[in-house]
């Protein structure tokens, strides 16, 4: 009789196991999933929300400060991907969007704030000594030499 005792408690403590994980697993996942662009989130504010709804991509609150040129903000493409690796908001994952990112954002300026009508840098390369861009004025995605300056927003995934 003892032994069908303890099989009968190991059964229900592993029931009562499998019960919780299923709850701090929905738990999480419906947090996640409650996420939309312009949300606050991790250090910085959400611009992309995969299909999924669990997954997605934060920008800073704000461009980086400092410079590699002569104007305060504006760095030149090298100087850009450092400045975007900075510690910011408690995170030091940060890095230079990509040139699809960098569009993303655009689309979404409205809700990140702090955008200015200039151009920013992505991560992307073009050619030799050129790298994507693009004009936030009015959205037109360029290859610009490198040692041009241009704005920083980095940005991180969730």
């Amino acid at each position: 009789m003892k032994l069908n005792a303890k099989k009968y408690v190991t059964r229900l403590w592993a029931i009562f196991l499998l019960a919780g994980l299923s709850m701090v697993s929905h738990s999480s996942l419906s947090c996640a999933a409650a996420l939309k662009i312009g949300d606050s989130y991790n250090g910085g504010v959400v611009f992309y929300v995969d299909g999924t709804g669990q997954h997605g991509l934060i920008a800073a609150k704000a461009d980086m400060t400092g410079s590699s040129g002569k104007v305060e903000g504006f760095f030149n493409w090298y100087g850009g991907k450092v400045a975007a690796n900075r510690f910011v908001d408690g995170y030091c994952d940060w890095v230079l969007p990509n040139k699809e990112q960098l569009n993303q954002i655009y689309m979404h300026r409205s809700s990140l704030g702090g955008i200015l009508e200039t151009y920013y840098w992505s991560s992307s390369d073009s050619e030799a000594g050129k790298a994507w861009a693009q004009d936030f004025s009015n959205g037109q995605q360029i290859d610009g030499n490198k040692s041009n300056t241009g704005r920083v927003r980095p940005i991180r995934s969730f």
